[in-house]
């Protein structure tokens, strides 16, 4: 029994409480001063979490009636870290956590804030409230009229029930939805003054309410005291859990050292056995238990920080909350995995004479504790995944990161260095050499100072890169070795070679194969650079951290960028480099400027690739493509559709380009209607023109509505859509007409007004539902529920 589109809270006979009862519930809570003037506690006792520990089971059970309305209604809003009021309803441990008023993202904060992640930070409710989380369910007098008047979850659907929204045209009740907006987290103490002042701003917040069997379904679960029940059996996957933890639990310091870099890199994965049950995944933890006894789970801010026991074990543990686009990076665990991991970590013949500290300075450093192990093994290792790994800093633990991502452009391809080319020879010494100057500001902890250490750090980077430059000249000595062969062929069966970034503004998105029109920059990434990309904005990144932390963390990925363009341009022309590199950086600040000529000036070896036009940086995008022809996924190419007629529109719509495009939003996705059951879903990416993205303020005064651009893809890309479209197949040629035709605020609210599906649209979850169905359809293992904070109201 479930809560999806075909059945939307079912409930078990004679356990629904009536529509009438609940709108009188809902008139009684919301409108009578008398109540609340007596007070909770003189009716139903003091709060102690206490109290719901005896709470055994109900007539509506959690895991197979609750779950599923909370998941495709509410964790949609209340799923990643920020969360509204920190409240996760992902699992029912968030929902017993509780909210909390502190914000997880503040950019602005002198010393870092203490963490709170759910199932690390505190193991119990009475934890949590010492933490400053309030209750959400109710913790006094387990009775049902308590359980309804003291639980802020009911309260907040009952709000909702008698202030439900308008359903036509864009609200204009007051509402603020910005993603940076203040936050209300009243406590159930302080919920009458909160009604009364947001009468509108029940649960869901800016969405329509949910239907009648859906709020029956919850809340008579909240009126037996929101019981956790008996939770679904996992699959027996004993076996494998032993083997693997066997596996990464080996006594000599080779293996331990192996385990520690995958366990650095595999922290955020989603891991699953490939012959075991679908969508069944587990994560890694470090414990101070060994495998067969029970996990003492290691808890720290990093993967790297000092564990504080002598011996560190990896461990296996279910994931337990649901799976959320944002968050899901699946990583396979099966026979080839493990034989994979053998051949780079424990055939090459090496010795691990000491396991490295877990001192700051040199923890946070990859390539001074994992020095032992091969070069070529740690390389390999990241290429084997990358669209995984470039994933970490994506779809890690930052769900909002407009400031870490304005680093990066809006569209723009990736390919890495060749780990069999000439040029790499010797460079298992030159990166010995250098491990010092390849420091990362993350070194510096949570509390950082921020012009100092980027002082420090940025010297040590540009040091760095001339040492790079002048070991690439003297591999390079010969025109005819800079070429195309300098690039990563993926054996010729791997898609991880090429992959595309999007930036949606706060959030980003990467895909394997080469999207879209040939885009305005490109990367290659090199084994350095990947790795301090991990460790700079995974491995090493505290969303926790203060000011200075997450300033000198943007600032060094400016770096990171412009390396991993100069890997590019360094293939071009040499009398041509400078030009199209500086064309990505106008009216940039000077240091920049100097930083790139100066890179330019020590790489004087030209190329051997012969050029025939004149617009040479995409002919080269266009020589790698064909070099790559082989393992490209064109899975999200618009010529893959097979209906002509919608192919031919698409492509046009992909053709827009400038004002009107400036005026969608940075994600939306578009359901065509061809007829035959369930919509085609595709998905419309807005890309800003920029003069450049390397200053950290001042974004809006960089923006050329003139260049931006619209990338259309079949499927699901993003895990924030902005917007919902909805087009019968007849109709496509007006859909691109119309906006094809915006030049005004005026001109989009009539294409909404046609063809879209607003926030506080009757249709609205229906349409949601069809979205979550087609997507886990099409991509059964990565698919997981979108996020609607980013929902537009126009």
């Amino acid at each position: 029994m479930t809560g999806s589109a075909g059945n939307p809270g079912k409930i078990r006979t004679g356990t629904a409480l009536t529509l009438r009862l609940i709108l009188s519930l809902s008139l009684l809570l919301g409108g009578c001063s008398l109540l609340a003037r007596m007070g909770l506690d003189a009716r139903h006792g003091s709060p102690d979490p206490a109290n719901r520990e005896a709470i055994a089971s109900g007539t509506v059970d959690y895991w197979n009636d609750a779950k599923p309305i909370l998941d495709r209604r509410c964790v949609v809003c209340h799923g990643c870290y920020d969360a509204p009021c920190q409240l996760k309803l992902g699992a029912y441990e968030g929902i017993e956590r509780g909210a909390s008023p502190e914000q997880v993202y503040n950019a602005a904060r002198l010393v870092a804030a203490p963490a709170t992640r759910l199932f690390e930070d505190a193991h119990t409710t009475a934890e949590w409230r010492r933490k400053g989380f309030h209750p959400v369910l109710n913790e006094r007098a387990q009775t049902e009229d308590a359980n309804i008047e003291g639980s802020l979850l009911a309260r907040m659907l009952l709000l909702k029930m008698q202030h439900p929204l308008p359903e036509e045209g864009p609200i204009t009740a007051p509402f603020d939805f910005s993603l940076n907006r203040k936050q209300e987290c009243p406590t159930i103490e302080e919920f009458d003054g909160f009604a009364r002042k947001h009468p509108n701003w029940g649960m869901p917040y800016g969405l329509p309410g949910l239907s009648d069997a859906e709020y029956g379904t919850l809340l008579q679960w909240l009126r037996e005291g929101a019981p956790r029940g008996t939770p679904p059996p996992l699959p027996d996957l004993s076996a494998e859990i032993r083997r693997w933890e066997a596996f990464l639990n080996g006594d000599s310091p080779k293996r331990q050292l192996m385990s520690r870099y995958l366990y650095e890199h595999l922290f955020l994965a989603h891991l699953y056995f490939s012959d075991g049950p679908p969508r069944t995944f587990f994560r890694l933890v470090r414990s101070a238990t060994p495998p067969g006894t029970p996990i003492l789970r290691i808890s720290t801010r990093r993967p790297y920080d000092d564990p504080g026991v002598e011996r560190v074990y990896y461990r296996l543990v279910p994931v337990r909350s649901t799976i959320l686009a944002k968050t899901h990076m699946p990583y396979a665990l099966d026979d080839a995995r493990m034989a994979r991991f053998r051949e780079l970590f424990l055939a090459p013949d090496y010795e691990v004479a000491r396991l490295p500290s877990y001192e700051p300075r040199l923890a946070a450093n990859p390539f001074a504790v994992f020095a032992p192990i091969p070069l070529d093994s740690r390389y390999r290792f990241l290429l084997d995944e990358a669209q995984f790994f470039i994933m970490g800093f994506i779809k890690g633990p930052v769900c909002r990161g407009q400031v870490a991502l304005n680093v990066i452009d809006d569209h723009f391809w990736v390919a890495f260095d060749n780990p069999d080319s000439p040029a790499l020879e010797g460079a298992e010494d030159f990166l010995a050499r250098e491990t010092d100057k390849l420091r990362l500001p993350s070194e510096q902890s949570s509390n950082a100072l921020a012009l100092s250490t980027w002082i420090r750090y940025s010297a040590l980077e540009e040091d760095y890169l001339a040492a790079k430059i002048e070991f690439a000249r003297r591999n390079l000595d010969r025109p005819e070795m800079v070429n195309l062969d300098l690039i990563w062929d993926g054996d010729g069966h791997n898609a991880n070679a090429a992959l595309t970034v999007f930036r949606h503004f706060d959030s980003a998105s990467v895909v394997k194969g080469f999207v879209g029109d040939p885009p305005k920059t490109f990367w290659i990434i090199d084994y350095p650079l990947f790795e301090r990309i991990h460790y700079l904005l995974v491995a090493g990144f505290d969303i926790y951290g203060n000011l200075g932390h997450q300033l000198n963390t943007r600032l060094y990925m400016d770096f990171l960028r412009m390396e991993g363009e100069l890997n590019f341009v360094a293939l071009l022309p040499a009398r041509e480099r400078e030009t199209h590199w500086l064309g990505w950086y106008r009216e940039a600040h000077p240091w920049v400027v100097d930083f790139i000529r100066n890179a330019l000036g020590q790489f004087d070896r030209e190329t051997g690739i012969r050029f025939h036009t004149g617009d040479t940086a995409r002919e080269l995008m266009s020589m790698i493509r064909n070099r790559l022809a082989g393992v490209l996924d064109k899975s999200h190419d618009l010529d893959q559709e097979a209906d002509p007629f919608i192919r031919r529109q698409l492509q046009r719509l992909a053709g827009v380009r400038g004002r009107p495009v400036s005026w969608l939003p940075q994600v939306a996705l578009l359901a065509v209607e061809t007829g035959t059951g369930e919509p085609d879903f595709y998905t419309l990416l807005h890309n800003n023109g920029m003069t450049n993205v390397a200053q950290l303020f001042g974004e809006a005064g960089r923006r050329r509505p003139e260049e931006d651009s619209l990338t259309v893809v079949p499927g699901f890309v993003g895990a924030y859509p902005n917007a919902f479209y909805t087009v019968s197949r007849e109709a496509l040629p007006a859909f691109v007409a119309a906006v094809t035709g915006l030049d005004g605020e005026a001109a989009y609210r009539a294409l909404v007004d046609r063809f879209g599906i607003r926030r506080n649209d009757q249709r609205f979850w229906r349409h949601s539902d069809r979205v979550h169905d087609a997507y886990l359809r099409r991509e059964p293992l990565t698919a997981g529920l979108f996020d609607y904070n980013r929902l537009e109201n126009r």
